[in-house]
């Protein structure tokens, strides 16, 4: 008897690695010296590291630095540690490692479809006495949400503050933020995981804090797997319109079966939709999915092992029930027009099961 083959469908917890950062991440290996070691061996590892992050630079169109970390969580906490900004503002839909390293920040309403209005916005800065960092990510994790991060940049630029842009979820696919701060994570985009930046406007804004990295960060840089992330960001990026394709035609299948599109009449990244089966629990649908061959999550993969309900639908004003029975289901590069219809013929079929038990 042969195994039916998964289907795949949560890219937004990582997405499997490309090829070419396969094949980088070998020729890494080969250079196995320490950058930071003076020998020969270390100075032709530490031409390698630069070389990748002037490629990395070039492939996003940054002209600031970039500081390597183990990924997105440890450049979040830099930038959030290490700011020299003591006030901080930060919205309630940012990912759990955001609320975690920002406890005593002021937080920032959002609408119910968790967008940050940048008059909103305005109005609280206006009474910092000095300048802040505000925390608000590109696009949410969970929802899919694209927030107007052009709008809130003039708004924290006119105030005299600071912009740190969470772009774990936006890398790779839309362009980049005017931000003084930014995450990158290399899993997100078909690098390894392990492995992300944290990219800087300014260096002044950051304390030295390390050993390494221009004195930001203490430890051995991961050669291997930043070559790895590099090739990947540097691989063609021409699926999104079809990508856009099969999201639009999975939410019109959702509602049409008696589902709902979370935050539809929001501005969403076309590879995130988050969807709400009523009267099912979202464990149970994804013990279903499982069970079934598909693969997708309930809200960020960090936390969906908690049976906590998700911050940001709390934030967004969402009644509790509901966001019990929300999921969410994430497109790559690899998803295909059958693998989604697969998945809404399963979603129907187990929303039938539910209402006729």
């Amino acid at each position: 008897m042969t195994e039916t083959k998964r289907i795949y469908l949560d890219y937004a917890a990582t997405a499997p690695m490309l090829e070419v950062a396969k094949q980088a991440c070998i020729e890494g290996f080969e250079r196995w010296a320490n950058p930071s070691s003076p020998h020969g061996d270390g100075r032709a590892a530490q031409s390698m590291l630069e070389n990748a992050r002037r490629r990395f630079k070039d492939a996003l169109g940054w002209g600031g630095d970039v500081l390597f970390t183990s990924g997105a969580s440890e450049a979040i906490r830099m930038a959030l540690t290490q700011s020299k900004p003591a006030e901080q503002y930060v919205s309630p839909v940012e990912h759990d490692v955001v609320l975690r390293f920002a406890q005593n920040a002021h937080s920032i309403p959002v609408d119910r479809n968790g967008i940050v209005a940048p008059s909103h916005l305005n109005h609280l800065l206006k009474s910092a006495e000095e300048p802040t960092l505000v925390a608000i990510q590109s696009v949410n994790n969970e929802t899919g949400v694209m927030q107007d991060l052009d709008a809130i940049a003039k708004v924290v630029r006119d105030r005299g503050s600071y912009l740190l842009a969470d772009c774990s979820q936006s890398i790779g696919k839309l362009p980049l933020p005017d931000a003084d701060l930014i995450i990158v994570a290399g899993h997100k985009f078909g690098g390894p995981p392990g492995v992300g930046a944290l990219l800087v406007k300014d260096l002044r804004l950051l304390r030295a804090d390390g050993g390494q990295e221009q004195g930001y960060r203490s430890g051995t840089q991961n050669l291997p797997y930043i070559m790895g992330m590099t090739a990947a960001l540097e691989a063609p990026a021409n699926w999104a319109g079809r990508a856009a394709e099969l999201r639009k035609h999975l939410d019109d299948a959702i509602r049409k079966a008696g589902g709902a599109v979370v935050a539809e009449n929001a501005q969403r990244i076309a590879t995130i939709g988050s969807y709400h089966m009523p009267g099912v629990a979202a464990n149970t649908q994804l013990i279903k999915f499982d069970m079934a061959g598909f693969s997708v999550s309930a809200g960020s993969a960090c936390s969906s092992g908690t049976l906590k309900t998700s911050h940001v639908l709390e934030a967004m004003g969402t009644d509790p029930q509901v966001a019990r029975e929300v999921i969410r289901v994430s497109i790559g590069r690899d998803t295909s027009r059958a693998q989604i219809y697969a998945f809404i013929d399963k979603w129907q079929s187990i929303f039938a099961e539910a209402k006729s038990a």
